[in-house]
């Protein structure tokens, strides 16, 4: 017993080392005030990144914006059989990103960062946008068959295995086995939070035993993913109606609160560039929490979506990369503004010395009653539950990627998943959690190996798609 103890601890102390490389501070640097600004190495990474491809592409998030939402309301034409449309690959990437991280990530960012950081969250968005269309639409671009599935396949594994075989004929590479392998064990880990934050909320709101809310959560999880395309299908009706009914309620706090709207758009610029926080040395803080909200919570950078992206069947791979770019500022600018509002519209006194999800209801608490508590418990839940089907969306092209066509594979990953979701929901170890994180950090290092050299082919084809949009608006004149 005493050997399983001290092996289970040097695991613990392993992988906490590895998470501490990628997200710990590896870099500080001192403010006025005394305060200093604390770099991880994924922020290095991200960051300037997210600025190259934002300069490259000529702040496409925001000069083609018009464009995305027309795109959103396209009629899809594909007649490919088992093929979905690019508005669906949206939804998909959307569950992933509109989850847990919109509501818990955000009151964290928010509670220590300030009001400061929700406008770092939105730069980081429209930074964040042109590099989630440039890995999005390089998966388009490299996309394959699905045989299991139907229509299309492909991923971050798919073109990081062109770019580095460079046109030979190989069977696997090494850095695209490792994306794979690292996306696995990455979206297992969000698995067993997921199951974590559901029996926590439940348990909070409703005091169900928590093995009552993970055993309903695991069947109801079990019956759709375990169907052959049942996921899409699910998530085309879940996703839209969470998204719209948690930002009407959004739209009826601040409704309610109208009068207070001016002051707390006034703090969260003047808390972003305020001199008070500059001097006082918590602008570090604000900035920090912001960005890290802003790059984390929509995953550009990090080749999840792309998983998604590849399945669309869109006559252009920019249109598939266009949609993954709004998916980011839907995330972003949408949801998280949606939760920080319910926080900061709520009497500052009352949410002082709380976080986590106890923060977040009790602000609902204060617009809603009792109500407001349920609704984010409820909604909590659904969150949780598309991201758990999108993630295991993503793990299609991978898994193939590793083991070829091979049902077994899936279901057998499938059945991994659930289990790690019954485990979350009945107990907390942190380890898992760090492992999930130290998984999505090894994706993006990979992913970033790729698409920096790559993105030129991603530029080139934005270039055709205008060029092309332009013709056919002066042709319809």
């Amino acid at each position: 017993m005493g050997l399983f103890t001290n092996l289970y601890q040097v695991i613990v102390d392993l992988i906490q080392s590895i998470y501490n490389i990628f997200w710990a501070d590896l870099v500080t640097v001192p403010l006025p005030g005394g305060g200093e600004l604390g770099l991880s190495l994924m922020v290095l990474i991200l960051l300037p990144a997210a600025v190259f491809f934002a300069i490259r592409t000529r702040f496409m998030s925001i000069r083609l914006l018009p464009e995305m939402a027309r795109l959103s309301v396209e009629k899809n034409q594909n007649s490919e059989k088992g093929a979905i449309s690019g508005f669906q690959t949206l939804i998909v990437s959307t569950a992933t990103r509109v989850g847990m991280g919109n509501m818990a990530g955000v009151v964290a960012a928010v509670s220590v960062g300030g009001a400061g950081a929700v406008f770092w969250m939105w730069l980081m968005a429209i930074l964040g946008a042109a590099m989630a269309y440039v890995e999005a639409t390089l998966a388009q671009m490299y996309k394959e068959k699905d045989p299991l599935y139907g229509g299309y396949r492909g991923g971050p594994a798919q073109y990081i295995h062109a770019f580095f075989t460079k046109g030979k004929t190989k069977r696997y590479h090494l850095i695209a086995v490792l994306f794979a392998i690292s996306g696995l064990i990455c979206w297992g880990g969000i698995s067993q939070v997921i199951g974590n934050s559901v029996s926590e909320a439940f348990y909070n709101a409703f005091h169900i035993p928590t093995i009552v809310s993970t055993s309903v959560l695991v069947v109801l999880a079990a019956i759709v993913v375990l169907r052959k395309n049942a996921t899409v299908k699910v998530l085309d009706i879940l996703v839209p109606i969470m998204a719209v009914i948690y930002f009407v309620a959004s739209i009826v706090i601040i409704v309610m609160n109208l009068d207070l709207v001016p002051g707390v758009f006034a703090r969260i610029f003047q808390e972003a560039f305020g001199l008070r926080q500059v001097v006082g040395g918590g602008f570090g803080a604000v900035l920090m929490n912001g960005v890290k909200r802003g790059l984390f919570s929509n995953e550009a950078g990090s080749g999840s979506a792309p998983c998604a992206a590849a399945a669309a069947d869109v006559d252009h791979p920019a249109k598939a990369g266009l949609f993954q770019a709004l998916g980011v500022l839907i995330d972003t600018v949408v949801i998280c503004t949606c939760t920080a509002m319910i926080m900061l519209l709520a009497p500052a006194d009352l949410l002082e010395g709380l976080g986590g999800m106890t923060l977040l209801q009790t602000a609902m608490n204060h617009h809603f009653g009792f109500v407001g508590v349920v609704f984010i418990a409820i909604t909590l839940w659904l969150f949780c539950f598309s991201t758990f089907l999108g993630i295991l969306f993503y793990a299609r092209p991978n898994l193939a990627y590793l083991f070829g066509d091979s049902w077994k594979a899936q279901t057998i990953y499938k059945i991994f998943a659930l289990v790690m979701l019954f485990i979350g929901g009945l107990a907390t170890y942190t380890f898992v959690w760090q492992l999930g994180d130290i998984g999505i950090a090894l994706m993006t290092v990979f992913n970033m190996m790729a698409i920096i050299p790559m993105s030129g082919q991603a530029i080139k084809c934005l270039e055709d798609y205008c060029a092309l949009r332009k013709k056919y608006k002066k042709d319809e004149k």
